[in-house]
């Protein structure tokens, strides 16, 4: 091979590694114009809409149907958003939507609040085939965060290997449940912070008998209200405050959840190890240690916030965003977010599934029609943030509005607000257009003025300014998610399915009421502990067997 040769090789490689960056930028820049095409003209997307009362924030004038977000997508996209019907979110509108799929009229474009809608749709042949023209019109950020969840977001979207919606994408740590505990409680008594189900008993007996909740009333461990789970289960499996699930993990328990042991399903609720966890909490229950209006109280919120409870357990959030009023009536409550182990040190915790929600398309829409209903997907991710920002209006009111956060966003924001406050990074540094951490910028940009660092390594609630208009998020982040940010779970478990099965449409309610039942009445005293002997047995004879055999053929 001759030396003129070689050098023309050589000049030809330097020219096409010149050219393949300019080429994948020119192939992004058409992907983003693509994906935030303004429509010549306008295109009509007809949907439905679920609205929640106590999220129902518009301004003078405004309806669900012409308001910041709806002339957002008209005046910059040619969008034009027409609302067929609303419904309050919960049971009305779960029925509303049952009986368009049920009457074949769905609208353009629809929220599934579980997969039990999605699959009726599906079976129905009621969706529009995705495929294409997502792989084609999805932003960037949003092909990125959906490959955040290792493949699965597709996976639960798919039928027969095609997209038949767009599932949201939630962080992994919304099913993942916490300790919460009042710090300075803690403090004041001169204790550790309890890592272990025995240490929680010895600190709530410690809680109970100091008293130092407002007026005189002390709940040291506080359960669930009365419309809520004693804990999450495969159909629920995120985002539910007041459970008892760390409890149960630290028994290496998942009740409510099908295990694959070794190859074989198990329901989780009906292993030694759950009625062991009982055990514990019932008798925490009969020595007061457990609100005494376990399972019956209305309302978390209320002793929480009145400043009353030691200890809770919940999603990373829900110090942040449930019970944030709590610093309007005790300014010091230093509450703190940790894990809890088994007696061997181990971090055991059940994972959710990626995505509860689903955006349904109706088959019988044009391509225009689908086209926009993915870029008002594309538009939400990319500037959620920004239309926040702009208005007071509550952004639940942006139609078909389907959350699609980066499973790791917490521990990535964590990260990287901590280099932000140590002055490591600067809030520009995360300016970047596109990002699939939208969120990222304006929180690096509030988070100086927010939080002042006195230099330790773990802030509190002193080192906040709780009237920040940021505070809630950050108080999330920093505190409820330090634990899984600092320290990941050692054992994740999943369920083998986060949906119901033909086989459960038969046997399911039944099975589940009697389970819920048990499970409390075995708390509170009213069955005794060998009654979850007779209940594992009757679980398995009126249906539960067969369910366990039709989830053993999903392997």
């Amino acid at each position: 091979m001759s030396k003129r040769f070689i050098t023309l090789l050589l000049a030809l490689a330097m020219l096409i590694g010149l050219a393949l960056p300019a080429l994948a930028e020119d192939e992004a820049a058409a992907r983003e114009a693509r994906a935030f095409a303004k429509f010549p003209e306008p295109v009509e997307v007809h949907i439905g809409m679920s609205i929640d009362p106590t999220d129902a924030t518009l301004l003078s004038g405004d309806t669900a149907e012409d308001n910041v977000y709806t002339r957002y997508l008209l005046e910059n996209f040619n969008i034009k958003v027409v609302v067929d019907w609303t419904a309050a979110s919960g049971d009305d509108y779960n029925q509303k939507l049952a009986l368009s799929i049920a009457g074949n009229s769905l609208p353009d474009g629809i929220i599934a609040p579980d997969r039990t809608y999605f699959m009726a749709a599906a079976k129905a042949d009621m969706l529009y085939d995705l495929t294409d023209l997502f792989a084609e019109y999805a932003s960037q950020a949003l092909l990125d965060t959906h490959a955040s969840t290792g493949g699965r977001a597709v996976q639960i979207s798919s039928i027969d290997g095609r997209l038949k919606a767009m599932p949201n994408t939630s962080v992994a740590t919304d099913g993942i449940n916490v300790m919460f505990i009042r710090q300075d409680w803690l403090d004041k008594l001169g204790l550790s912070v309890p890592k272990t189900v025995s240490e929680i008993g010895d600190v709530a007996r410690a809680f109970k008998e100091a008293n130092f909740g407002a007026n005189g009333v002390t709940i040291p461990i506080l359960g669930a209200q009365n419309d809520s789970r004693v804990y999450q289960y495969f159909l629920e499996s995120a985002n539910i405050s007041g459970v008892f699930d760390p409890i149960f993990q630290a028994f290496d328990a998942y009740p409510g959840y099908w295990i694959d042991n070794a190859g074989t399903v198990e329901y989780g609720t009906l292993s030694p190890n759950t009625k062991a966890a009982l055990e514990v909490l019932s008798q925490w229950y009969a020595e007061g240690l457990i609100d005494p209006e376990f399972a019956t109280r209305k309302y978390l919120a209320e002793p929480i916030n009145a400043g009353q409870v030691g200890i809770f357990f919940g999603p990373w959030w829900a110090m942040g965003y449930g019970y944030a009023d709590i610093w309007k009536n005790v300014p010091d409550a230093d509450w703190q977010a940790y894990p809890v182990y088994t007696d061997d040190g181990q971090w055991n915790t059940h994972m959710k599934e990626v995505g509860t929600q689903y955006s349904l398309v109706n088959k019988n829409v044009s391509e225009d029609v689908a086209k926009a209903i993915v870029i008002m997907a594309n538009v939400y991710k990319r500037d959620e943030a920004k239309l926040t920002n702009e208005t007071t209006e509550a952004i639940a009111w942006y139609p078909l509005r389907n959350v699609m956060a980066p499973a790791d966003e917490c521990e990535y924001e964590y990260e990287e607000l901590w280099k932000v406050i140590k002055g490591e990074t600067t809030a520009e540094d995360y300016n970047i257009p596109g990002s699939m951490y939208p969120n990222m910028y304006a929180d690096a940009v509030g988070v100086t003025d927010a939080v002042s660092w006195n230099g330790e390594e773990q802030l509190h609630i002193s080192n906040f300014d709780i009237n920040h208009v940021n505070f809630n998020r950050m108080y999330a982040i920093l505190i409820g998610d330090r634990p899984v940010a600092t320290g990941a779970p050692d054992k994740e478990v999943y369920s083998v399915t986060y949906s119901n099965t033909d086989k459960m449409a038969r046997y399911w309610s039944n099975l589940w009421a009697l389970e819920e039942e048990t499970i409390r009445q075995i708390i509170t005293g009213k069955q005794p502990l060998d009654a979850f002997d007779s209940f594992v047995q009757q679980w398995k004879d009126e249906g539960g067997d067969a369910m366990l055999e039709e989830v053993q053929s999903l392997k």
